[in-house]
């Protein structure tokens, strides 16, 4: 099943996204927390795509076992620097074997100077452009509600989100955020723009603040003070911080909820007891009205 043909269905669509493993490591952690959520029956679950294609097996392996094991939706990220057409082609006839429809297409992280790579597609449109032309793939792709660190601009971010969906993107998943204003005015500037794809927030819960600093420098996303506080509180004591992050999430997820988001997109990180946690909650919301609770 295309993933876009979830949306619009009556009420907002819910994810959960994996990675592989390094590949000398077992897959239990990524299958563990498969198991958490199956029950809990999310739309769907994405696995994630190692730099330079690193963990290109794992991931058709995993989105393997999501869709013909387990029975879930699964979306397959794909990314397109320094992997060549052939390369690309190699890896959709395997998806299409395993009867995987979606993909979410991808830059990827530019190879280190020296490294040699191909480029036959440079950009993610590139490569979106390439599997609308095949015609056999639900293809999402990723927006970033403060701008990519990489653009001069959120504007100029925006035109580039706009040639992505002119290109046959259909759906979207935002970068993790931390503070649902920037969300609100992000999906009002691609209103503006013309940009009429669901768009899935993307939430992550919080839950060692040296990692979190790290994933925000770099990918440029902001601390609001209020987390920074929680964030500083416990950061000694662990089960506390974890506890903390996983009610802001929720408290994030419940305000998106209240003002009538397409989807929730959740980066677990592996945590099958912080998935079944959250999934456990905001299914108790989804379809109710939530309160609405502005962060």
């Amino acid at each position: 099943m295309h993933i876009a043909d979830l949306f619009g269905r009556g009420q907002p669509v819910l994810s959960v996204e994996v990675f592989p493993p390094k590949p000398e490591s077992a897959l239990d952690g990524v299958l563990a927390t498969i198991e958490a959520v199956q029950n809990l029956e999310p739309d769907f679950i994405s696995v994630t795509y190692g730099a330079g294609g690193s963990s290109r097996a794992h991931t058709v392996e995993i989105a393997n076992r999501i869709k013909n094991r387990y029975g879930i939706e699964t979306l397959a990220h794909l990314t397109c620097v320094g992997t060549g057409k052939d390369e690309i082609d190699d890896i959709l006839a395997e998806l299409r074997e395993k009867n995987i429809d979606n993909i979410l297409a991808l830059r990827g992280d530019m190879p280190q100077e020296g490294v040699p790579a191909k480029f036959d597609y440079t950009y993610a449109q590139d490569l979106i452009e390439y599997l609308t032309a095949r015609g056999e793939f639900s293809i999402g792709a990723a927006c970033y509600p403060e701008g990519h660190i990489e653009c001069a601009s959120l504007e100029q971010d925006l035109k580039h989100l706009r040639d992505k969906v002119n290109a046959g993107a259909d759906f979207l998943i935002t970068q993790l955020f931390f503070d649902n204003d920037f969300f609100y005015r992000f999906r009002d500037q691609i209103n503006a723009l013309g940009i009429q794809v669901p768009v899935s927030a993307g939430i992550m819960p919080v839950m060692n603040k040296r990692q979190i600093e790290r994933i925000t420098t770099l990918c440029g996303a902001s601390i609001p003070p209020r987390l920074r506080q929680i964030l500083t509180a416990y950061e000694d004591d662990p089960p506390a911080l974890k506890k903390a992050g996983i009610d802001y999430a929720i408290e994030q997820i419940e305000d998106l909820l209240a003002a009538g988001v397409d989807g929730i997109h959740l980066y677990a990180m592996n945590r099958p007891e912080v998935a079944r946690t959250v999934f456990a909650v905001v299914n108790g919301l989804r379809g109710s009205s939530a309160h609405e609770h502005r962060l």
